[in-house]
């Protein structure tokens, strides 16, 4: 429950922060689901880390990727 409660309360502070970037809400999502990683058991702990998505840079360099291909097809 209090961990319910804590990522609730990180979450919400994380979207109502003014001037936030995308990056730092993305690297928080990752830090939270470390964390949670982190309560797990060991025989689970690798498998839960090797879940959590890519960097925010690789994430970002994929996302403009296929928002060129789109826009290719689109023309």
């Amino acid at each position: 429950m209090q961990q319910s409660i804590t990522r609730l309360t990180s979450l919400l502070l994380l979207f109502t922060l003014a001037g936030c970037s995308n990056k730092a809400i993305y690297q928080n999502l990752q830090l939270n689901k470390k964390q949670q990683c982190q309560q797990l058991p060991v025989s689970q702990y690798d498998e839960c880390m090797r879940s959590i998505p890519l960097t925010y840079e690789e994430y970002e360099r994929e996302r403009q990727e296929v928002l060129k291909k789109s826009k290719k097809t689109k023309d």
